[in-house]
């Protein structure tokens, strides 16, 4: 529950409304002003929080005619401070949310709200906006539902410059991503992160934790091996050649050695097969893991679109990366796409961990507290409801099999709908939802159906959900964000009936269903029907569906509760394990982007490498070549010099003679390297032209060698999967290979920067900008 502390605040807040409220409209907007001198005075921004929610209250009461409750109050007193807030639906977060991005715009700094969809985003900026412009505040959307085509970096400067933003988790990822991409200081658009509410914090701190955001870009030769190993796994054997579990799938022994023969090679896990290897490894995560309906859809255009398990909806333009996108279509008999290469990359556990100052909402997020304690350092605080609970959650009903379960739950649907009760049926699946429609169809009872096929009406279908005699088939409810609102004769008949159909997999997503009815003090009722059949229920094995299922043996119906439960359990600690696995991974990618992205916006900012260390560069390149190099002959001198340092050779790289020592031909390649950096610097007109040219060309060679390095880190994490079949640890190898590539991306790096210098041409455009031609 609410701690003392934001109980004490909440009572100052109220104090100052009071004296508030006399103001008048000219004098309260002027308040903002005043906030930002004493906060440029040296006053923070807790010393001001009790006068300044209160001014943002007294708008929202004038302006939009709704004034927070005390729970709204506390509430936003809380995501001020840093805590995760639980706030049952249709608490009004939206509200809350505007009392602490007040507060904190106010300093000047970087102020957001990310949500769950763009519609979300886009409604709450014009809504909410119109308050925070009356207070002197600049706000604006960082998507746009109507506009297709994107941005460009002048647009997103504006955007990302008001007071406060409101956007979406992906949006902001990708402009992260892409604002690190940019190849000079002016077509940065992102300011320094400051402060942010998450809405649905739950779902995207945690259920889309697992899946990264990822710029992709120069398309991969196409592999010819996605057919070839998709063939292959079908031939393999459950149990015998490979091993499903924890979301995981590797071959066994007997697997390894059916491969080798398969493929006619020695040792499957050699570096000359890493090819095969990890087109074998996405081929059976397509097969085995991969859920056509559950992970993704196939679209009437022939595309694999991927859904969120969490809400079904489909998420526009994210692949899967590492080419299992590609095994997916291969798998599905559909033309394969461009394997494309990761240029960027970034998951959303680590993207917000770049904000100084976090919070959160959710109505379900006190079930993860300790998870989110343990990787976000963060709190969760539970905030009292306006008014107290009346729904009644009624006890889930235990079935052996889908027919049953299915027969009974449209039972209820149809009792419930002939009173003129509003019923709403939330599945874990689109074919659920599908199926229960093509029931309800055959029984001849008119209903709508909101999954990922239809998302465009969610707002409008959500919107009637509340209303007399309808009939709402959905996937999952988390982040859909727009309240179930009862129709006249609603509350009379019982107020919303939500029926659950299916154990999902975690309770959060139960409770997200069921806190649909029952919203702000009005009455409803929920009722989950579940069978060994759920997707969920699948880990209580082969042997126990078999014997319960389909030779239908007699189970009690204790019994029964306990497999399916325990088997939402077992799902919910693999999840855990997963997002765990993820952030293990991605604290090395973490590390590295750090490191770059610091040295590229250093770059950016105007610094250069000074030119005796491009000298000495140069000469180690020398060493390198002279070190890899076993017997230079004339042919390898020759190459080694066009391919790096001049395309001119003069008489000394001609006198060199065969069987020269190292130690010789390293005195005339260094003296070589001298002449031509010398005549080099002086083909520029002053020092500062040259360190621009420098500056450019280093940061050419650290873009090429960090897509390369992101590019091979996807490609592995993907890989390494399928090693603890090999008694290898995963992780550990994942690190050690890691941190291999890295100092291999350095070397690279000081490599490409001399050639760059060396061979490129500088040239200007008609404005006058230095641009390069590269070798």
């Amino acid at each position: 529950m609410a701690n003392k502390r934001l109980y004490k605040i909440l009572k100052k807040v109220k104090k100052e409304q009071l004296s508030i409220r006399e103001l008048s409209d000219e004098a309260l907007s002027e308040k903002t002003a005043e906030f930002r001198r004493r906060l440029s005075e040296g006053a923070s921004t807790n010393s001001i929080l009790p006068e300044a929610f209160a001014v943002i209250c007294e708008a929202d009461r004038r302006i939009l005619g709704m004034e927070p409750y005390d729970c709204q109050i506390l509430g936003g007193i809380a995501l001020h401070y840093g805590y995760l807030a639980e706030m049952n639906t249709g608490e009004g977060k939206t509200l809350t949310a505007t009392m602490p991005l007040y507060l904190n715009a106010l300093t000047g700094k970087s102020t957001m709200l990310v949500t769950a969809n763009e519609y979300l985003a886009d409604r709450d900026a014009q809504e909410m906006g119109v308050v925070y412009e009356f207070l002197g505040m600049t706000v604006r959307s960082g998507v746009s539902v109507e506009k297709a085509s994107g941005r460009g970096n002048k647009e997103k400067r504006q955007i990302y410059n008001a007071d406060i933003v409101y956007t979406t988790h992906g949006t902001l990822g990708f402009d992260y991503l892409l604002n690190n991409l940019v190849s000079s200081a002016e077509n940065r658009f992102l300011r320094e992160f400051y402060y942010v509410i998450i809405d649905e914090a739950d779902m995207v701190l945690m259920d889309a934790a697992t899946m990264p955001l990822v710029i992709s870009g120069v398309p991969r030769v196409q592999s010819n091996l996605y057919a070839m190993t998709d063939f292959f796994v079908t031939t393999l054997r459950p149990e015998l050649d490979y091993i499903e579990e924890e979301h995981s799938v590797w071959l066994t022994d007997e697997g390894v050695a059916y491969a080798e023969r398969y493929f006619g090679i020695e040792k499957f896990y050699a570096a000359e097969n890493f090819e095969l290897n990890r087109h074998v490894t996405l081929a059976l995560r397509a097969r085995v893991l991969m859920e056509k309906g559950r992970d993704y859809v196939v679209t009437e255009q022939g595309e694999v679109s991927l859904l969120d398990n969490g809400t079904g909806r489909v998420l526009p333009g994210m692949k899967l990366r590492g080419g299992i996108h590609q095994a997916i279509e291969q798998k599905e008999k559909l033309k394969l796409t461009q394997e494309t290469r990761s240029i960027a990359s970034i998951t959303f556990q680590n993207l917000f961990l770049l904000f100084p100052r976090m919070s959160g909402m959710s109505g379900t997020i006190s079930d993860a507290r300790k998870e989110l304690r343990q990787i976000y350092k963060k709190r969760v605080v539970v905030i009292p409801p306006h008014k107290p609970l009346i729904r009644n959650d009624q006890k889930d009903l235990f079935f052996k099999n889908a027919q049953i379960q299915y027969e009974e739950a449209v039972k209820e649907v149809l009792r419930r709908h002939e009173t003129g009760q509003p019923v709403l049926v939330v599945t874990s699946t689109i074919a659920d939802t599908e199926m229960i429609s093509n029931i309800l169809v055959e029984r001849g009872v008119a209903h709508s159906v909101l999954n990922a096929n239809n998302a465009y009406w969610e707002a409008q279908i959500i919107k009637e959900a509340g209303l007399r005699g309808m009939v709402t088939v959905s996937t999952g409810m988390a982040g859909r964000g727009t309240d179930i609102r009862l129709g006249p004769g609603v509350r009379e008949l019982g107020g919303l009936a939500v029926i659950g159909v299916g154990r999902m997999a975690n309770v959060r997503l139960e409770r997200q269903a069921q806190g649909r009815a029952g919203r702000q003090g009005d009455p409803g009722c929920s009722q989950f029907f579940v069978s060994l059949e759920d997707d969920t229920a699948s880990s209580v094995g082969e042997k126990t569906l078999e014997k319960y299922v389909e030779k239908d043996y007699h189970i009690s119906n204790r019994k029964l509760k306990r497999l399916i439960n325990g088997a939402q359990k077992r799902k919910e600690e693999q999840a855990v394990f997963q997002r765990k696995r993820s952030v293990d991974y991605d604290k090395v990618l973490k590390r590295q982007r750090v490191m770059i992205y610091g040295v590229r916006n250093r770059l950016l900012d105007g610094g250069s490498l000074e030119l005796n260390t491009v000298r000495q560069l140069a000469y180690e390149s020398v060493r390198m070549f002279l070190k890899e190099t076993r017997r230079p002959d004339m042919g390898d001198v020759t190459r080694y010099v066009l391919n790096n340092i001049c395309y001119d050779l003069d008489s000394r790289i001609l006198s060199v003679k065969e069987g020269m020592s190292k130690k010789t031909l390293g005195r005339i390649l260094t003296s070589y390297v001298t002449a031509v950096w010398e005549n080099r610097t002086k083909s520029f007109s002053s020092e500062d032209e040259l360190k621009e040219f420098i500056r450019l060309c280093s940061l050419r060679a650290i873009d090429d060698a960090w897509v390369e390095q992101v590019d091979y880190l996807q490609q592995l994490q993907f890989l390494v999967s399928s090693w603890s079949s090999a008694q290898r640890n995963p992780v550990f190898e994942y690190h050690a290979e890691a941190y291999k590539s890295f100092l291999g991306m350095e070397r690279t790096i000081k490599k490409e920067i001399v050639r760059n210098v060396f061979l490129g041409t500088k040239k200007y455009s008609k404005t006058g900008e230095m641009y390069i031609l590269f070798p």
